[in-house]
């Protein structure tokens, strides 16, 4: 598997995040676009590798866990958990990017969906309960990060000790969202389901103007394929 070549860190990390669905989640297999599960592809001489994992459960419409590689310099995880529309859930996320042995870029959020761009208050009740977390190096959320919540982490973890603290990190975040999403009643407003629909597709359309991901993709498979992976692949939401 991919996973045991890539930076222990992103290792552990899409096993804690399929432990956690397996734990809490009703699964089901997810069927990926065709020709998308597994792709190789070169980036300015260097072998690219990308492998997705997906699932579904009844609150959640995919959980897309994909893993990436460049050559030896360059390990990426990106994990989405995209809600059913008929369950007014956050939508949950997580990073890592990883350069010759060290993770240079790690975010980690339940981001709000609703029209307030607010979580749910039991969601905001559960992680206010847990302990404040110090990073040596904090990172800036991107000009589109309007999509984010205010217990979105996002560093530069320097060391084992601070890797340690964001996995357990998103642990947390993972156990709240599962245990929560497994409690909750889908609803039948026809307004509401269409109020989450819209939030969901705004999310998705700010997470595609990630041009660092889209650059990587369109200078490997070309500027058509990087689109249709990151409409249908990355990004792709309820109509």
């Amino acid at each position: 598997m991919l996973r045991s070549r890539q930076h222990p860190l992103i290792h552990r990390l899409a096993d804690t995040i399929e432990t956690t669905w397996k734990t809490y989640l009703e699964l089901s297999p997810f069927t990926i676009p065709e020709g998308l599960g597994y792709v190789e592809g070169a980036l300015e001489g260097e072998k690219l590798v990308i492998e997705n994992h997906c699932y579904q459960a009844p609150q959640f419409r995919k959980l897309h866990l994909e893993l990436a590689q460049v050559g030896t310099g360059l390990d990426i995880l990106h994990c989405v958990m995209f809600p059913n529309p008929e369950y007014a859930l956050p939508i949950f996320g997580a990073d890592l990017v990883g350069g010759r042995g060290a993770i240079s870029a790690a975010i980690a959020d339940l981001s709000p969906v609703n029209p307030e761009r607010s979580l749910p208050e039991r969601y905001q009740q559960a992680l206010a309960e847990l302990p404040n977390l110090t990073f040596s190096q904090p990172r800036a959320l991107p000009d589109w990060g309007d999509i984010f919540s205010e217990f979105c982490l996002f560093v530069r973890p320097m060391g084992e000790p601070e890797e340690e603290v964001f996995l357990q990190r998103v642990q947390d975040f993972l156990t709240v969202h599962c245990q929560l999403a497994s409690a909750e009643s889908p609803i039948t407003s026809e307004l509401a389901i269409a109020q989450i629909i819209a939030g969901q597709r705004y999310y998705c359309t700010k997470q595609q103007q990630n041009d660092k991901t889209r650059r990587v993709l369109e200078k490997s498979f070309g500027a058509a394929w990087a689109e249709r992976y990151m409409t249908t692949m990355l990004f792709d939401y309820a109509t």
